[in-house]
């Protein structure tokens, strides 16, 4: 799918007081373009709001039964998955952290564009979370200097506009890669570095970080993805964790989504279920002990949220004759956390939306989506997620304001990264904008 001054603040929550709300119930759970737009960067003076204190979960061993059986019919025993003895991680919290019911975020851009609209904009549409893609690349030098620049005041604003920030890292520095590329370093030692240092910088006001998106895409990955790749994600999964912890054990430590996707092309991409079999088979399942939620991105395409290939197929035109063109396709890749004992971790949706009318390749599927069809599909996928996906905890839309991006910078205003968009190019919301409001304020609302 899709595609930077230290500020202290007094309602931002140290992880002392997080462990107030921990409980003990039973299991819940962007690309930014890499252009540089030369456009100054606002800065947040209205009034600080408070953030809503994170609610954990201790995770649970207690599995729900079935009904007694009133049949004279032989019941054939159930095999019940073996659940791992809850436990404690680092900074003595539970592992994996969880979160106790579904939250909800956006995807937005806050680098170079009006900051305080932005962001008061995701808090009338009734997101709580905000995910900021960083480019590593932009903030380490050769000599190891991280120049944090405008990402301190990001922070800061986030912070103070009441809301939860995740921080998403991608592109290397070319010196770390073997071909200069900006996909995973071959040393996951410098990440681990960098990631360590973001959590120090910023302990107690970045709430989550996630490593990586879209790694099995081939330009993702440095130019190309191999059945090694998976591998060495979950040795950079190991290094970033450790060193993030260490810092601040109260974060979120995110594992990267895999694209939805079924090609198997090492110039293109590797298929979603393929790359997540083979990261938690790796090293017998060494990752389950390095991340606590596994970011997911399921597909859309003009398919309405309910409809799966091949058992409730979509009659879009085009892009319906495969799993990985539809929302319902985080049901497959989850079943494979399943299957590889990994089911005590939640699932982050940290990317879904439907395109609108656009003029990338590729994305043409988008010209069957009205704005109000889109809003239909996204509350869809919102209520049916609530009502369906127990193992969700988290769900962040794609995208809140590429649109105003593309205005900004002068660029082709029909780009398929604004298609996605809830906001028009001068900030006035689109329907989506207004049904996201309604249905994250009922499901809210639910005990």
């Amino acid at each position: 799918m899709q595609r930077r001054r230290l500020t202290r603040c007094w309602v931002l929550l140290p992880c002392a007081v997080l462990i107030l709300f921990l409980t003990a119930c039973g299991e819940v759970a962007g690309r930014s373009s890499s252009e540089t737009m030369l456009l100054p960067t606002a800065r947040i003076t209205g009034t600080t709001e408070p953030i809503e204190p994170l609610e954990l979960e201790l995770p649970s061993t207690t599995i729900a039964t079935e009904p007694e059986a009133t049949s004279t019919t032989p019941v054939v025993p159930v095999v019940m998955p073996q659940l791992p003895t809850p436990r404690n991680g680092p900074g003595d919290l539970p592992y994996p952290l969880t979160l106790t019911r579904l939250n909800f975020g956006v995807v937005g851009h806050l680098y170079y564009t009006d900051r305080r609209t932005a962001l008061s904009k995701a808090r009338e549409a009734g997101f709580r979370w905000f995910r900021q893609q960083i480019h590593w690349r932009d903030i380490e030098d050769r000599s190891g200097a991280l120049l944090w620049g405008d990402l301190d005041s990001i922070v800061a604003d986030v912070n103070n506009a009441g809301m939860l920030l995740m921080i998403n890292i991608t592109r290397s520095p070319g010196w770390y890669t073997s071909n200069g590329a900006d996909g995973l370093p071959d040393n996951p030692a410098t990440l681990a570095r960098f990631a360590g240092a973001l959590a120090e910088r910023y302990r107690g006001r970045v709430h989550a970080i996630l490593i990586w998106n879209e790694q099995n895409l081939a330009y993702e990955n440095g130019g190309t993805i191999g059945p090694e790749d998976p591998g060495h994600f979950v040795e950079i999964m190991a290094a970033t964790y450790t060193a993030i912890k260490a810092a601040d054990p109260s974060i979120i430590v995110v594992a990267g989504a895999p694209a939805s996707t079924a090609t198997n092309d090492p110039a293109i991409a590797m298929d979603s279920l393929s790359y997540l079999q083979a990261m938690y088979t790796y090293k017998d399942g060494m990752i389950r002990d390095y991340f606590d939620v596994q970011a997911l991105h399921p597909g859309g395409s003009a398919n309405p949220p309910e409809t799966l290939y091949p058992e409730n197929p979509s009659q879009a035109q085009g892009w319906t004759d495969d799993p990985s063109f539809y929302f319902r396709h985080v049901e497959n890749q989850r079943r494979v956390m399943e299957e590889a004992g990994m089911g005590h971790h939640q699932v982050w949706i940290t990317e879904y939306g439907w395109a609108t009318a656009n003029t990338s390749p590729g994305y043409e599927f988008g010209n069957q989506i009205s704005f109000e069809t889109q809003r239909d599909y996204i509350v869809g996928a919102i209520r049916y997620t609530a009502e369906h996906y127990p193992w969700v905890s988290n769900m962040f839309l794609w995208n809140l304001n590429f649109t105003v991006l593309q205005r900004e910078a002068g660029r082709n205003p029909l780009h398929e990264q604004g298609s996605f968009s809830i906001v028009n190019a001068d900030w006035s919301p689109r329907p989506a904008f207004w049904g996201i409001q309604q249905a994250i304020a009922e499901i809210s609302a639910m005990p």
